[in-house]
């Protein structure tokens, strides 16, 4: 029998820079000239800095998709 993953004990925070809010998204992306094409790299947002967050990765190419947490 498998036991359930703990959940964490401290809320997500957002990955924006100075930006202390709780993190309601997931930007998953991957740089390929540096990553393997199976790695994913994750930044953390809120509501308000979704948008940036995903567009500053989909400007280079490297943005995979937004995922609600």
């Amino acid at each position: 029998m498998s036991q359930p993953s703990p959940q964490p004990t401290e809320p997500v925070v957002c990955s924006a820079k100075g930006c202390r809010a709780s993190a309601s998204y997931a930007v998953v992306w991957n740089n390929p000239k540096i990553h393997a094409p199976d790695r994913e790299k994750v930044w953390t947002a809120c509501e308000q800095h979704r948008d940036s967050l995903a567009d500053f990765v989909r400007r280079r190419g490297f943005l995979l998709r937004v995922d609600p947490l």
